[in-house]
């Protein structure tokens, strides 16, 4: 079973109370999304399942195992993997060798990598593009990009950090095509932090919203967007 369970978890950093005990699940196979207004504590979220930060009270686990204490390079070997906000891949290495850093992560013969690494390019659009050096991508490309290095570890759960924002609509289209597909044919189960609306009610069996660290709540994302505390902290102020 690879299920994420969050039960209770808190985080303060100094004075500030980042995440106050949240709760939520993310059953295997399933695409989750966890949504709320900037500073709602949703990055942070992410940080104390991935291993970035330690949570002050509450546990995470995943498939059973408990992912308080372990890195980021102990969770990613759990199967757990995750984009960032502010992407940043190696610029001066090539769109293929950036995914094959991730493919190495999971294959240990170099060869095998590197044909993963290529499959995967070519599932994310990017084939065209296998030899240009990554700093030289636009940003939609550069989203792309941090999404084939995280399938490059071959996740069970990825953790997708607004990879979808900036992009024009038919570029988020394809993306949510995309993410259904790895989800419906890969079996990867998601849990996905995103601001563009259209995209989430595509995408999202159920939705967790966080306002001010707290979660306020929770259902399919035909309920959420009807619940009167989203629509007042954060669905007023988006564009859906």
């Amino acid at each position: 079973m690879s299920g994420l369970t969050v039960r209770g978890i808190s985080k303060r950093f100094r004075g500030l109370q980042a995440v106050k005990d949240v709760s939520f699940d993310v059953p295997e196979h399933g695409l989750i999304g966890l949504i709320g207004p900037n500073g709602a504590g949703k990055t942070t979220t992410f940080n104390l399942i991935a291993g970035v930060y330690a949570p002050d009270e509450g546990e995470v686990t995943f498939g059973g195992q408990r992912l308080n204490g372990l890195r980021p390079d102990q969770v990613c070997a759990a199967g757990i993997a995750r984009t960032f906000q502010i992407v940043r891949p190696f610029g001066e290495l090539s769109v293929l060798d950036n995914v094959l850093v991730g493919c190495l992560h999971a294959e240990a013969d170099v060869s095998a990598a590197r044909r993963r690494a290529g499959e995967i390019v070519d599932r994310l659009g990017l084939g065209a593009k296998r030899d240009q050096v990554a700093a030289s991508l636009t940003l939609p490309d550069r989203k792309r990009l941090e999404v084939a290095r995280a399938l490059g570890t071959k996740p069970k759960l990825l953790l997708l950090d607004e990879v979808m924002a900036g992009l024009r609509p038919t570029e988020v289209d394809q993306m949510v095509a995309f993410f259904r597909e790895i989800n419906r044919d890969l079996g990867v189960t998601i849990l996905l932090i995103e601001h563009v609306m259209r995209a989430v009610m595509a995408l999202a069996q159920y939705v967790v919203v966080l306002n001010h660290g707290e979660k306020i709540a929770e259902g399919t994302p035909e309920r959420v967007v009807r619940d009167p505390a989203v629509l007042e902290c954060y669905l007023g102020e988006e564009a859906v």
